[in-house]
């Protein structure tokens, strides 16, 4: 396999279970230096264990990415272990609260917003400084079918996935010129641990919703990740990057 990220360092967010682990699976199996961070230490370590019995070379590092400070401190993680940063991706979220606007409560929408909303603005105010020190780079950004159409029952979840899609616009375009590449990526229903002992019912109706017949993976999420992280993606910033089987084409 050609390693496309030998000599590169890549911070995940999100890194320690579903589409964050796929991600630094898979750069680091392309070459890349990998922090992954995750809300608790010992899953995020877990898989690093697992990068660097196989060869590879990963840190990892806890933080609510909710809190700017602890992002801060992830980036710094990534310069101090590895000397540079060079590609992130911002992934850690959560699903909130459910049901209509007055259904929910305003610490729920408040919680939702800051950890997946504010945390992609955190992110890229600490990466790109470090991406632009290193002479550039490429971040990408998980948003979700749902940064482009509605659900009544998931107003939070549609409103910061919403944010993100416009967050990654506005910042490609003021840092294409700069050398530093930002897209969003927006899956649909993947079968991740989120998903873990939901009713086979909600099953069935999530894949309802996908013409393909199934759900995705983490595994399809990432290459496309990974291919907007490679230089293989060169002309492509400010794009918003369907995984969806089908479910927007409706």
């Amino acid at each position: 396999m050609t390693k496309r990220f030998e000599e590169k360092t890549a911070l995940v967010t999100g890194g320690a279970s579903g589409i964050g682990k796929a991600v630094a699976l898979a750069l680091a199996a392309e070459g890349a230096n990998v922090v992954v961070n995750d809300l608790h230490l010992e899953p995020a370590q877990a898989v690093v264990d697992g990068i660097n019995a196989a060869g590879g070379h990963a840190v990892a590092v806890a933080g609510n990415v909710a809190h700017a400070d602890d992002v801060k401190a992830a980036v710094q993680t990534a310069v101090s272990t590895f000397g540079a940063l060079h590609l992130a991706f911002n992934n850690a979220g959560i699903g909130g609260p459910l049901g209509l606007i007055t259904d929910i409560t305003i610490e729920g929408y408040h919680q939702l917003m800051d950890v997946n909303l504010h945390s992609v603005f955190y992110g890229m105010f600490y990466e790109i400084p470090e991406m632009l020190k290193a002479g550039g780079g490429a971040i990408v950004n998980t948003s979700s079918i749902l940064g482009l159409v509605g659900e009544a029952t998931a107003l939070p979840y549609v409103t910061a996935k919403h944010g993100i899609a416009g967050m990654t616009k506005a910042a490609a375009l003021g840092y294409a010129s700069r050398g530093i590449r930002i897209n969003s990526v927006h899956p649909g229903y993947i079968d991740t641990p989120l998903l873990a002992g939901a009713p086979q019912e909600m099953l069935d109706g999530l894949v309802a919703l996908h013409p393909i017949g199934r759900l995705g993976t983490a595994e399809e999420v990432a290459k496309y990740v990974v291919f907007l992280l490679s230089d293989d993606a060169s002309f492509i910033t400010g794009s918003q990057a369907l995984i969806d089987g089908g479910y927007t084409a409706k």
